[in-house]
């Protein structure tokens, strides 16, 4: 396979990413290269869910890049504050406190540099306006702006080659549609966690913005939902 068909694709082990994943893998015929971060994450459970999403569809690239992103900011998600059950918090301008500042940002970065290296020219994000209360970096808007910068930060872009691109499969899809796009694509979502606040144990809280969604999204859809336990199928 061509070093053009790669694409590094970012996965958390939620619902979303590994829908983006599928899609990389199953629809579009690339080569995926996966990245997921552990950035100091209360839920570390779902690293171990994006390994079992990675097994299951067949993926041996997988790298986990550790990233202390919890020393630079704060976010009920990295253990400062609790998470709240209805999506609300106390930052400004009406954003969650389960916000992690700059983490696309970040994130994003990182995965350029490593699209650059390998020779691919196709970043895959699970972002998703629709069902997501405010972050700012999961709009359309923000991933022009990003590409943008893209075009000009790379060697070959630079020169006037060709530029890596943030591509957002799911970025205008409702949560039941994504599980339907899932489905069709025969991705089994029971490996995947997408609780903000997981007990020890590995069980979803049930009461967290994200597991509200996700429910919803099983529900509208008609079926029960396969996994959000933690727990290896």
């Amino acid at each position: 396979m061509a070093t053009s068909d790669r694409a590094v694709v970012l996965l958390s082990g939620g619902l979303d990413s590994a829908t983006a994943l599928a899609w990389t893998l199953r629809s579009q015929d690339m080569e995926p290269w996966v990245l997921s971060f552990d950035y100091g994450q209360r839920a570390t459970l779902e690293l171990d869910a994006a390994r079992r999403v990675c097994a299951q569809l067949g993926v041996t690239r997988h790298l986990v890049l550790p990233l202390a992103l919890d020393v630079l900011v704060e976010s009920a998600l990295t253990g400062q504050g609790e998470v709240p059950d209805d999506g609300t918090g106390s930052r400004p301008h009406g954003i969650p406190t389960t916000y992690v500042p700059a983490r696309n940002t970040v994130f994003l970065s990182l995965a350029l540099g490593y699209a650059e290296t390998i020779g691919a020219y196709t970043i895959v994000l699970g972002a998703n306006a629709l069902d997501y209360s405010g972050y700012p970096d999961c709009r359309p808007e923000y991933l022009e702006r990003f590409n943008a910068l893209a075009a000009l930060a790379t060697a070959e872009s630079a020169a006037g080659g060709r530029s890596i691109r943030v591509e957002a499969p799911l970025m205008d899809l409702s949560k039941a549609d994504i599980i339907r796009q899932g489905l069709a694509l025969g991705l089994d979502y029971g490996p995947t966690v997408s609780c903000y606040a997981p007990s020890a144990d590995g069980r979803a809280c049930g009461r967290c913005e994200s597991c509200a969604i996700r429910a919803r999204g099983f529900a509208e859809v008609g079926i029960p939902d396969p996994g959000q336990t933690g727990e290896k199928p």
